[in-house]
């Protein structure tokens, strides 16, 4: 692993570079800036909720029609210069003198963060990496969890220090002044020994290599469709419904917040050892189990009744997000070739956008219906139970039509 490291560290650095500063379009970022943005435009939970899924649902869109430039802009040129749009959203968020200019400008942070930077990451370590693909979609995957551990509490620093809109204003400045530059100079070089136009790709199901349209037609795109909805939808509404759930169990949000350590540890732990075990077994073999422990987890949210129980509901999902990281960035390759690996992968990426942008949005009219949350959570169990079936059986005719290939 040292030795892997050592030569691989500005193709992989690059990586966790984008999904660490990814950061700063995720949900539970902008989230820590809610109060101030709805008292500045005088928003109520309910229009800045609306705002923010139309952003989101906005932002999947662009990013399919423009994911496949992955495909056909060389990557040194494409992260930087999404890196500066990344910053120009921030500014737009410090400044934003109109509700309009808050839309577009929480637009392209989710189209550049939770997007672009996401899936320009696995894009490359699924192009740049064969052998030991699954190991370097974990290491590039950490980011996610490293944000999430690092970044809160300097922002609740630096927005107590110099105010919230001078918070955006600095990370428009590292997002320009530091990451901009910084990719620029590690992906200046590229892996293989000839560009991504021309490099050698790898075929997939069938011995083909597949195209988006292709893709879309075949059976197997519309069977993972609800596998790669569930993580997102799942984890974000289990962090966007936590004052609620607080308020049904009689817990404080003080007591439950080690329950995110946990989820970050658990998902850090996950990551590597999936990503392992991705190269040592077959993705394929890891398939069935990827929602097993999200539908555990999520079930234990209902009968939970000390904040005990929040903890290991929340490292239990954490399971799963830390194998979903992984075993898609290795899945799509192995499944669709690497020719058109960019175009694949945004229709993968806008798909699981949209499961952030829809699950707040039911599960909280369900909340307004008389439906709390922690009896919702028993529900998405017995989903998840339902897709670990539908698992089985893709990857018993996945593995026919690879040997078939």
């Amino acid at each position: 692993m040292i030795q892997f490291l050592r030569d691989n560290l500005r193709w992989l650095g690059a990586g966790l570079l984008l999904t660490f500063t990814s950061a700063f379009g995720q949900t539970w970022f902008i989230s820590l800036f809610a109060v101030f943005i709805k008292d500045e435009h005088g928003l109520t939970d309910g229009s800045w909720g609306s705002l923010y899924t139309v952003a989101t649902l906005s932002a999947a869109g662009l990013m399919f029609w423009r994911g496949a430039m992955a495909d056909s802009v060389p990557l040194s040129r494409l992260a930087p210069a999404v890196a500066l749009v990344f910053a120009l959203a921030a500014i737009g968020m410090a400044w934003a003198p109109s509700l309009w200019i808050l839309g577009v400008a929480l637009f392209l942070l989710r189209f550049c963060g939770q997007g672009m930077f996401s899936h320009i990451a696995m894009t490359a370590m699924g192009r740049w990496f064969e052998a030991r693909r699954g190991q370097a979609v974990s290491i590039t995957n950490l980011g996610h969890p490293a944000g999430e551990i690092i970044v809160p509490l300097l922002v609740v620093l630096l927005i107590g220090t110099i105010g919230w809109r001078g918070t955006w204003l600095v990370v428009a400045a590292v997002l320009c002044l530091a990451v901009a530059p910084l990719l620029s100079l590690l992906l200046s070089e590229a892996r293989a020994p000839v560009t991504h136009a021309t490099q050698t790709a790898r075929p997939g199901l069938l011995g083909r290599q597949w195209r988006r349209r292709d893709a879309v037609r075949h059976w197997l795109l519309p069977a993972l469709l609800p596998v790669l909805l569930t993580p997102g939808f799942i984890a974000t509404v289990i962090f966007f419904h936590q004052a609620h759930v607080a308020q049904v169990k009689g817990w404080t949000l003080a007591e439950m917040a080690p329950g995110y350590t946990a989820f970050g540890i658990s998902t850090v732990i996950a990551a590597f050892a999936s990503g392992w075990a991705a190269d040592r077994f077959g993705v394929i073999r890891l398939l069935p189990l990827l929602l097993l422990p999200m539908g555990v987890g999520v079930s234990l949210i209902g009968p939970a009744e000390s904040v005990a129980g929040w903890y290991v509901a929340l490292a239990v999902v954490g399971v799963t997000q830390g194998m979903a990281g992984s075993l898609w960035g290795v899945l799509f390759p192995v499944l669709y070739g690497t020719a058109h690996l960019g175009a694949i992968r945004s229709l993968a990426t806008t798909i699981m956008v949209i499961s952030t942008a829809i699950g707040p949005g039911i599960t909280g009219i369900l909340i307004d219906l008389g439906v709390d949350f922690p009896t919702q959570s028993l529900f998405l169990g017995l989903w998840c139970a339902m897709m670990v079936v539908l698992c089985w059986i893709i990857a018993a005719r996945v593995r026919t039509d690879l040997a078939t290939g």
